[in-house]
């Protein structure tokens, strides 16, 4: 069996993973833009079935006297309810439901000027399904690619959205991009991890300049 250090450290390394997920997301590769969401989506909901092994580590009674208020607290979040969702509908049918929009503030031909044009452009296109823009290059064999670029803020600006977050169109998470929402199911992920360290070994997770240390550190004084 399992120790509980064992358990918590293995749900440590799917957080782990979630969160490449997320970095994924945030980097300007966009290629890696939607794997990296997929595996936040996935991952971050296998940290609590991975977390629940201490279920049979600890005992039931007392695992489920911890565990259920933080269930409930779970349950009432829309978000991390919004992402369970998610997770089932990938799992079940590979849907991701995002959306794109693309605010133009000052683009014209000078713009592209600014950029050198890979060899066989064809066009230019700004926010596509990946949140990118850049050139459509053609290639020897007909097909196409696309090259991308960052786009400066004042020239245009692309974001996407969930488009079947349950709520009102004028609820505010309407207007959270996907990278802030995400951004709060990690740290939820995060905060129901370190409170179970905390409850069943003890061990108190340190907050530096607010980011959470890993848990191999130690603030020395």
């Amino acid at each position: 069996m399992a120790t509980i250090e064992q358990v918590l450290q293995r749900t440590e390394d799917t957080l782990l993973t979630a969160k490449h997920g997320y970095e994924d997301l945030l980097s300007g590769d966009k290629s890696r833009r939607f794997t990296g969401l997929r595996n936040l989506i996935v991952f971050g909901r296998s940290v609590t079935f991975v977390l629940q092994n201490l279920r049979s580590t600890v005992g039931k009674e007392r695992f489920d006297i911890w565990y259920e208020p933080q269930q409930e607290l779970m349950k009432s979040d829309l978000v991390l309810k919004y992402f369970v969702k998610l997770r089932n509908d990938l799992e079940k049918q590979g849907k991701l439901p995002v959306s794109t929009s693309a605010h133009i503030s000052n683009f014209s031909s000078n713009t592209l000027d600014k950029y050198q044009k890979p060899p066989g452009t064809v066009g230019f296109f700004i926010g596509d399904q990946m949140g990118g823009s850049g050139f459509e290059v053609e290639l020897p064999d007909g097909s196409k690619e696309k090259y991308y670029v960052e786009l400066p803020s004042d020239v245009a600006s692309v974001t996407q959205h969930f488009n079947e977050l349950p709520v009102p169109e004028d609820d505010e998470l309407k207007n959270k991009t996907i990278e802030e929402l995400s951004g709060y199911f990690i740290s939820k992920l995060e905060l129901l991890l370190d409170n179970a360290r905390k409850e069943f070994i003890g061990h108190q997770v340190k907050i530096v300049n607010g980011k959470r240390l890993p848990t191999y550190l130690r603030v020395v004084k």
